[in-house]
């Protein structure tokens, strides 16, 4: 079976093979068993298609013409028409492969067909593939200028293939780009039921969680009929999802079906996102589409100028060829007339002014795919120029051999087609990868209404990959025209950022871009937007109340510029100053009998050692360091011995009196002269010492920051290092302390005259008291607050044991001098 295809011819030394849709749909005959050729007819004359076929053309002449490239070769051409039917295209394909029946004049004197060497072509993906398929059977190059599908990408099946066009690949990651730079994460997909549109979905599915950028919130596959049932439940996915964002990788005749169904639906607020199919579809630029299509952006094929094709154009004439019969088609077309009916009205004549001609065919402007045309035509001739300029011996192939023009191999040609590299007119750089793609680039456009009524495709930016920049993305905001009141662009996500200070939580059975904002922790901290996790603070630094940043912690231990801090300092030294006081009346006074009576050394001692007790209190105010956690505890327990044992020997030294004045006891107060009561208060006191010194060297205190009393501030302690050394030096001051109120209470009936005992009862009685409840507050309170308590105590006990001892005897001898004298003290006693 064998079709009658429409053709283009022109004879060459070397031709060239090309695909083209100069019609867009095709009516087959019945299928009979008869003999008679079953010739398709081709309807819809695409006169676009027609001037893409002139391009190739135009570029084949504008080669020869040249006489830098293949000066010794002239190119030809066969071009042929697929009709928009695959098995058209696809038999096309076969024909130019295979060659023709016809017999060519070579120069020479050879007689036969010209081999053709190269195919450009076909414009769609499906059509492509299966042309492809069978044309890399034979390692015969073909060069497409609009097929996209990343699956011809595929070296194994498609050996032979190249491309000027990107891949959808490409496309894909650009439309990802665009996503990015406008923030739009949450998009609905639109995509054709055939190869094109499928592997795009698949594409875009893979890349876009790869590079997490976004999430489809629907992907509907468009029917091929306009079914007006499933068109019509697809708006109803469109217009009831959250979505703003609407891409389509889809063909016109898919989306005119569609955008039939918006209109009656009223479907507005939508941003389109076009892939470059459908960036150039004039069919969808309609006043009906337009108020919901106008700010359409769009990935468009690059536009490129090619000097001389309008010139080219306007030279067309009916009849220039008896093979060209597409001539008379596009004649007939343009000026809706007929060839053959003459003396009617409708006879087409042939001197019609093609400057009449539509105005879109002639606009050279803005050419599109007619440059990957013409950027594939040259590929081949500039293959072709390397393989013609080799060098015997110097060649790529097997004992650096060249190919031969008139014995030449498929294989070969593909050889010198995969390492081409030029340069076009237009500063765009020409060549193919390991796949065969062309170094990608695409134009962004934007579909702008104008008030004329007419739609004007504005560039507004471009993204492309270079060897040594890789892909980039430049857009210029400012020419874009978006169709909404602000005029600015919308907001299509899923969910609103999660801004610093939260972390995104996802949705249960949702996409990953619909998720809830939950807070950050305590102690957690996210500063960026976001963010999937909150990151905990350094041991030093808490969350902000914002938790967007970590902040220092508070400090806490017990200041000198706190009240509390202020109070308990003024204590000690109002304390220190009233022992000091004490002690000058006590010295001014050493002659008198209430001094004298009551062992005036070991008070003035008693004194020094209350003042060394006020002032180690200063000790535990402020920020806790090495040397004052090791001098606080020593000094406050050397200072309490001292003065307990002063204390303890007041006591045993008015017992010993007491019972020297008895019959027979005179012997009793040897063993308590001064120089004995001086050593056993030195010698008491120099086990405290001891003590002291051991738990310094064997596990000495230490400042600590703690923070387990609060998670938001530190507190600063000092650490008692052993809790055994700690207890054995309180409990040293304990045991003296209670031995002293023992031996002052069995003393507390003596005469006056030798009693201090009732004072030192009730002194102890005050100091025991104060420790005891001292050690569960101590216990229980945190921080800075179990100083406060111990410094408390220590002051507490201090001013018991100062008021209790020496109060009534500063009363006697500043206020009572009367009852300072020894007569006035033995009269009493008399009394008693």
């Amino acid at each position: 079976m064998k079709f009658q295809l429409n053709e283009m011819h022109e004879p060459g030394d070397v031709l060239l093979g090309g695909l083209f849709e100069v019609h867009y749909s095709s009516v087959f005959p019945k299928w009979t068993f008869t003999s008679e050729p079953h010739q398709p007819v081709c309807t819809g004359f695409d006169i676009l298609g027609f001037r893409q076929a002139m391009t190739m053309a135009f570029a084949v002449q504008e080669i020869n013409k040249n006489p830098d490239l293949l000066p010794n070769l002239t190119l030809g051409y066969r071009l042929y028409d697929n009709c928009g039917a695959l098995v058209v295209g696809f038999s096309g394909a076969l024909a130019l492969a295979s060659g023709q029946e016809e017999v060519i004049d070579l120069q020479g004197g050879c007689a036969g067909s010209p081999p053709v060497l190269g195919i450009v072509g076909d414009s769609l993906s499906t059509f492509t593939i299966a042309s492809a398929s069978v044309l890399g059977l034979y390692r015969k190059p073909m060069v497409s200028f609009f097929a996209t599908c990343s699956c011809l990408t595929n070296r194994q099946r498609f050996p032979s293939f190249f491309r000027t066009i990107p891949s959808d690949a490409f496309q894909v990651r650009a439309m990802i780009q665009i996503l990015k730079h406008f923030g739009w994460t949450w998009v609905g997909l639109l995509v054709s039921d055939d190869d094109y549109g499928l592997h795009v979905a698949r594409s875009f599915q893979s890349d876009l969680a790869q590079s997490g950028q976004g999430c489809l919130a629907y992907l509907e596959v468009l029917p091929w009929d306009g079914d007006l049932s499933e068109n019509r439940r697809i708006v109803h996915v469109i217009k009831e999802s959250t979505a703003r964002v609407l891409m389509m990788f889809a063909h016109e005749f898919h989306m005119i079906h569609l955008m039939e169904e918006v209109v009656r639906q009223e479907v507005t607020g939508l941003q389109w996102l076009a892939s470059e199919a459908m960036t150039a579809a004039a069919v969808l630029q309609t006043p009906d589409f337009m108020p919901y299509l106008n700010g359409t952006l769009g990935i468009a094929i690059r536009r490129g100028e090619i000097t001389g094709l309008r010139d080219f154009l306007l030279r067309i004439r009916p009849g220039q060829s008896s093979n060209n019969t597409s001539y008379d088609m596009f004649w007939e077309y343009s000026f809706q007339c007929k060839f053959g009916a003459s003396g009617s009205a409708e006879a087409c004549t042939g001197d019609e002014n093609i400057q009449q001609v539509d105005a879109e065919f002639l606009d050279v402007s803005n050419l599109r795919p007619e440059y990957n045309i013409y950027k594939a035509v040259y590929a081949l001739a500039y293959a072709l120029d390397d393989m013609l300029q080799c060098e015997p011996g110097r060649g790529p192939f097997s004992g650096g051999s060249c190919a031969d023009i008139h014995k030449l191999e498929p294989w070969q040609f593909v050889h010198y087609l995969q390492h081409v590299n030029f340069t076009t007119t237009f500063g765009d750089q020409v060549s193919f990868d390991e796949n065969g793609d062309v170094l990608p680039i695409y134009d962004i456009v934007n579909w702008q209404w104008l008030p004329n009524g007419r739609t004007e495709v504005q560039n507004v930016g471009e993204v492309k990959r270079s060897p040594s920049r890789g892909e980039e993305l430049q857009i210029h905001e400012d020419k874009i025209f978006w169709n909404f009141e602000s005029n600015k662009p919308p907001q299509s996500v899923c969910s609103e950022s999660c801004p610093p200070g939260t972390r995104m939580s996802r949705k249960k059975g949702q996409p990953v871009c619909c998720f809830d904002c939950l807070p950050c922790s305590e102690g957690e901290i996210s500063n960026t937007t976001d963010s999937m996790e909150c990151t905990s603070c350094p041991e030093d630094f808490w969350s902000s109340p914002q938790r967007d940043h970590c902040v220092p912690k508070k400090t806490e231990f017990l200041s000198y510029h706190e009240p509390l801090g202020v109070c308990l300092t003024a204590a000690s030294l109002l304390g220190t100053v009233i022992s000091a006081v004490v002690l000058g009346i006590f010295i001014h006074h050493r002659s008198t009998p209430v001094v004298r009576a009551n062992n005036s050394e070991l008070s003035f001692l008693l004194l020094v050692s209350l003042k060394l007790c006020f002032l180690c209190s200063l000790l535990f105010i402020g920020r806790p360091r090495l040397w004052t956690c090791q001098l606080r505890h020593a000094a406050f327990g050397i200072s309490f011995v001292l003065c307990v044992s002063c204390i303890l020997v007041k006591t045993m030294v008015v017992l010993a009196v007491f019972r020297a004045s008895k019959p027979g006891g005179g012997a009793t107060l040897k063993w308590f002269g001064a120089m004995q009561q001086r050593g056993t208060v030195l010698g008491l006191t120099f086990v405290q010492a001891a003590i002291c010194t051991a738990w310094l060297v064997s596990y000495s205190p230490e400042p600590h920051k703690n923070t387990q009393y609060y998670n938001y501030k530190i507190v600063y302690e000092c650490v008692v290092g052993s809790p055994i050394g700690f207890s054995v030096l309180m409990g040293y001051i304990g045991l003296l302390a209670v031995l002293s109120f023992q031996l002052a209470f069995l003393a507390r009936n003596l005469p006056d005259n030798f009693n201090e005992a009732k004072l030192i009862t009730f002194s102890m009685l005050i100091f025991c008291a104060v420790w005891v409840a001292f050690v569960p507050a101590y216990i229980n309170s945190p921080g800075k607050y179990a100083d406060a308590v111990e410094v408390f105590a220590i002051l507490a006990s201090s001013f018991g044991l100062l008021v209790a001892l020496f109060g009534p005897k500063c009363y006697i001898i500043l206020l009572r001098p009367e009852r300072n004298t020894k007569k006035a003290i033995m009269d009493r006693d008399t009394r008693k």
